[in-house]
């Protein structure tokens, strides 16, 4: 039999095990839920934790900034100061995205792991995905309140319990599949490429209302 050439032994990939795993930092994201209802938001991680804890931080604070967007009983002064704190925490979390992913990226990188370039992408990137399990326990954590309000009739809480048992569900399939992407990640099976967002609205010289505003405040 003959030996793969030195060239094509070096292209090959390494398989490695993904950092952590999805269950754990989804224990971690089910703490922390709990943790900043009752404490500061604020956390002292590091690493690929310390890259999940920041992006988490920002849904949490955009779910409350939701919450009270929504309420009739709040000024529309108080509701214009929200919708800015949204757009700001909105953006924080986008970028929060992109660098779980390239906190990933460069593990890769460190440990020798490179997909062939044939290799079939994922729709999703793991910072996205991880995302989505941020919310989902926020979401979890908000349904189960309903669950247990004493003020509530029992048809609502029978409902948000039915509820509930369907998060539970989409949370245990997220996990699975997110442990199945990031082990072909690391298996070398599949490449992962960050998916710059390229929000526009943010941008003073990309919005068209920011920069007109600015050009007639200069021209005035």
């Amino acid at each position: 039999m003959q030996k793969p050439s030195s060239a094509a032994s070096a292209a090959a990939p390494q398989p490695a095990a993904p950092p952590v795993p999805v269950a754990t930092l989804d224990a971690l994201l089910v703490h922390l839920v709990a943790h900043w209802h009752d404490f500061e938001v604020e956390h002292s991680e590091q690493g690929l934790h310390g890259r999940l804890c920041d992006l988490h931080r920002f849904n949490f604070l955009l779910w409350h900034e939701e919450d009270i967007a929504r309420s009739p009983a709040v000024s529309d002064g108080r509701i214009a100061r929200v919708k800015r704190a949204i757009d700001r925490y909105n953006q924080a979390r986008n970028d929060a995205i992109e660098k779980v992913d390239d906190w990933l990226v460069a593990d890769l990188a460190a440990r020798g792991v490179a997909a062939s370039p044939d290799a079939p992408a994922a729709t999703e990137t793991p910072g996205a995905a991880l995302d989505r399990l941020s919310i989902l326990e926020l979401r979890r954590y908000h349904m189960r309140e309903q669950v247990e309000r004493r003020d509530a009739v029992a048809e609502h809480r029978e409902k948000a319990a039915g509820r509930l048992v369907i998060l539970d569900q989409q949370r245990d399939h997220l996990v699975t599949a997110l442990d199945r992407l990031l082990g072909e990640i690391y298996a070398g099976e599949r490449p992962l490429r960050v998916f710059r967002q390229m929000k526009m609205y943010n941008d003073p010289t990309l919005n068209p209302h920011l920069y007109r505003a600015k050009q007639l405040g200069a021209a005035a």
